[in-house]
């Protein structure tokens, strides 16, 4: 009798499914072909239709030569398609790369190389970096597909066709193949390159299918709530809210570029009940004009994560009367893997002690296994006692399947049988973790990842630079921003203007330093430069008007 679970009950057609967020979109087409899916200035868009466009899409990717585990990229602003593309290009079985519109021309084109790109999709504002990219690309270059949107002014066609017409090539009709695994590839996403090159994250479908119902759940979405794009769809593929609003059979309010005064208009037009973002998307609203912030009477909840958030954020966004959740993850773990989960005897504490509460990283969400704080010694829980510090990890399925063409990489990072972050926090009394340091010297400027040695290395290649450490320093509306702590060869006088242009020749606007600081480099015995010392500095200096 003990076996008898073993036989005759087999896994087949009737009783299993790979899991795939592709298959939300085919219920909301199904369930609710007529209610509103995308709203983009003057245009709408139903689930029917959306449904109808990224079978369009994958079609016309299949007749292109796109086959399973091709890989196509995206460079776009969080429109119309690129929500359609969440769905038509894993529903061609090719692997959907969603660019960083932030980075410069070297770092696209290493990512384009990398990820080996055979189509591109790419918005007029972007064509000069693009053209750019394409041309310092080592490797075939991929076909460019323009996508013109009509409220965008500027730019140049770089590719042979546009996007709705490259739709038209499409069959309405199309039915992808079924999905034979639920761990092949849906998604490669890059890091920011925090220990060099950036690093390809491979999503898959089971994990975005996974995380996408996460965000309802930990969240408490209602059925169709009408969701604002003020997070950029290219970062950890938006937090995998496509998939999620997909699920909801909700409304998703698109917007080219964060602008406080529409973001207020779009809530209250539409009625707005979410939204996400890092803390200076909620700090530019805080500071907004009290003119556009009124009107809103309605409930709103937004998601903040990033770096730690000030507790004024928080408190701040409550005076808006917008209710704050924060979340915590990395691009490993498909954006938010924990949440700091309210408690109802928080109710009673004061705005400001609920804002620290409710600052933390918190537990792990629903569907994710694990969360802990490991000692970085011997690799064991730390104590609940808001002291003892450690390197958070994860585990379980919201975890990404691992690094593309980097085997070592992959093997480090699930050391031990978890995913490890390297970031350093406590666990407080009640088990909710929270950071207090990175181990890697990350710096978080605007929700982006700054490696603090990327940075160094552009400096030390300056000819009056003699030793060089960047640390963070806190910035009202970035959160931090990168410092510069500069020791000068003897008898070099370089202006701070001088520096300031060698790292813009260098590097990403975001990941140039907004203060350069010169003298002695405090270090060890052993020549190691003291950044604890540098960062008290940090907190106290000016940065460049």
């Amino acid at each position: 009798m003990g076996n008898a679970y073993l036989t005759g009950l087999d896994r087949n057609r009737a009783n299993y499914a790979p899991l795939t967020p592709l298959s939300f979109l085919a219920r909301s087409a199904d369930v609710f072909p007529h209610k509103t899916s995308v709203i983009y200035n003057e245009l709408r868009y139903t689930w029917g239709q959306t449904a109808e466009r990224c079978r369009r899409l994958a079609s016309a990717l299949q007749k292109r030569g796109i086959v399973k585990n091709d890989t196509v990229a995206v460079m776009l602003p969080n429109i119309p398609a690129m929500f359609e593309a969440h769905f038509g290009i894993p529903m061609s079985g090719a692997v959907l790369n969603t660019l960083n519109t932030r980075l410069d021309a070297e770092a696209i084109a290493f990512t384009l190389d990398h990820g080996e790109a055979k189509i591109l999709l790419t918005d007029r504002e972007y064509s000069k970096i693009i053209a750019k990219a394409l041309d310092l690309m080592t490797g075939p270059k991929p076909v460019v597909i323009d996508v013109d949107d009509p409220s965008y002014v500027g730019g140049a066609f770089l590719g042979e066709i546009e996007y709705e017409a490259f739709l038209a090539e499409g069959d309405p009709g199309f039915e992808p193949a079924p999905l034979d695994d639920e761990w092949d590839a849906i998604a490669l996403n890059y890091t920011s390159g925090t220990t060099g090159n950036p690093k390809g994250v491979v999503y898959h479908h089971r994990g975005a299918y996974l995380n996408g119902v996460n965000n309802i759940v930990s969240w408490g979405m209602q059925p169709h709530a009408v969701y604002l794009w003020t997070l950029p769809m290219f970062h950890c593929n938006g937090w995998c809210f496509p998939w999620t609003m997909a699920a909801n059979a909700g409304v998703n309010v698109c917007i080219r570029r964060i602008d406080p005064k529409q973001i207020f208009a779009l809530i209250r037009e539409h009625k707005v009940s979410h939204f996400c973002g890092a803390p200076i998307v909620h700090g530019m609203l805080i500071n907004a004009d009290p003119a556009d912030q009124a009107g809103i009477d309605h409930p709103v909840a937004a998601l903040i994560a990033g770096a730690a958030p000030p507790a004024a954020i928080i408190e701040g966004m409550e005076k808006l009367g917008v209710s704050i959740t924060h979340v915590y993850g990395l691009t490993e773990t498909y954006g938010p893997a924990s949440v700091c989960a309210k408690q109802a005897e928080w109710d009673s504490e004061s705005l400001a002690k609920r804002a620290e509460l409710n600052g933390r990283q918190g537990v792990r969400s629903l569907l994710q296994e694990g969360i802990d704080v490991l000692d970085t010694m011997h690799f064991q829980p730390v104590p609940h006692d808001g002291q003892t510090m450690g390197e958070i990890v994860f585990r379980g399925n919201i975890v990404m399947k691992g690094y593309l063409k980097n085997e070592r990489a992959t093997d480090e990072s699930f050391a031990g049988g978890w995913f490890r972050t390297g970031d350093l926090a406590v666990i407080d009394p009640d088990g909710y973790v929270k950071i207090k340091d990175r181990s890697k010297d990350v710096i978080i400027s605007g929700g982006e990842n700054i490696s603090s040695i990327e940075v160094e290395d552009v400096l030390y290649r300056h000819k009056d630079v003699l030793a060089a450490a960047v640390v963070a320093t806190p910035d009202e509306k970035w959160g931090e921003v990168p410092c510069a702590f500069i020791e000068l060869r003897e008898g070099a006088d370089p202006t701070q203007e001088e520096l300031l242009e060698h790292c813009r020749a260098h590097l990403a606007r975001f990941k140039v330093p907004k203060l350069f600081i010169f003298g002695p480099l405090p270090k060890t015995s052993t020549g190691k430069i003291q950044k604890f010392i540098l960062r008290e500095k940090a907190r106290s200096a000016e940065a460049i008007g």
